[in-house]
């Protein structure tokens, strides 16, 4: 199976990954096809484990608290959206036409679940030591992000606490257009500061688009920070 070779784990039995790739809103259209969602609760408990095991015994250096911020950094929507992303998973569940059209392919949340989903079956396929090596080899740059503090999940948050840390700064978003139909419809926004356009983004909501605005400001502030150090 394709998808194997981009995860770089091969199954002893692929009806597992199957259904880890199946969302409940195609096998209700095929009577008696089981879907992920017990998949997810499984890996869920499976990823807490490795990504817990993983940064006590490397990272003894930080008391419990700290540890306990780390793993959050790491386990988290976000993060699990990122590591769809790296996979493509979104070309690879099964899901209803209808689920698709409304942007199922690109949900996050429906994409960390199958994530989850994924890490249950090689867990079920192969063990728990087999499935924790798959866990750090998948997360391992996302932990080495989030041991930076590079993580960022609110990016207009970031950029207002950065602008701001010297005085008032304006800062606006302004969505320029929208296109396509309502089950699909995409957004486009910008973000002013102080009158000048310092970044724009896109998305499948206006939220998202705003944010991906806000990540492009971001961006371009490092870089020219850099430029006068």
């Amino acid at each position: 199976m394709e998808f194997e070779q981009i995860i770089e784990q091969p199954f002893s039995d692929p009806a597992l990954l199957q259904t880890a790739l199946t969302h409940s809103s195609y096998a209700n259209q095929h009577k008696n096809m089981e879907y992920n969602e017990k998949l997810e609760f499984l890996g869920d408990a499976v990823l807490q484990l490795a990504i817990t095991e993983y940064i006590y015994r490397n990272f003894p250096q930080k008391t419990e608290g700290e540890l306990t911020k780390l793993r959050a950094l790491i386990v988290c929507e976000a993060s699990l959206h990122q590591v769809a992303m790296d996979w493509n998973l979104g070309s690879y569940i099964r899901m209803s036409k209808g689920e698709e059209l409304t942007g199922g392919r690109e949900r996050a949340a429906l994409l960390a679940d199958g994530v989850e989903a994924v890490i249950a079956a090689v867990y079920l396929d192969q063990g728990m030591e087999t499935a924790k090596k798959f866990v750090v080899k998948s997360f391992m740059e996302i932990i080495d992000m989030a041991d930076r503090n590079e993580i960022v999940l609110d990016y207009k948050t970031s950029l207002q606490e950065i602008l701001q840390e010297n005085g008032e700064i304006d800062i606006r978003y302004e969505l320029i257009r929208y296109e396509g139909p309502p089950h699909r419809r995409k957004f486009y926004s910008k973000v002013v500061i102080d009158s000048i356009t310092m970044g724009k983004g896109e998305g499948f909501s206006k939220k998202e688009s705003e944010q991906l605005a806000a990540k492009d400001a971001l961006g371009k502030y490092v870089k020219a920070e850099d430029t006068h150090e």
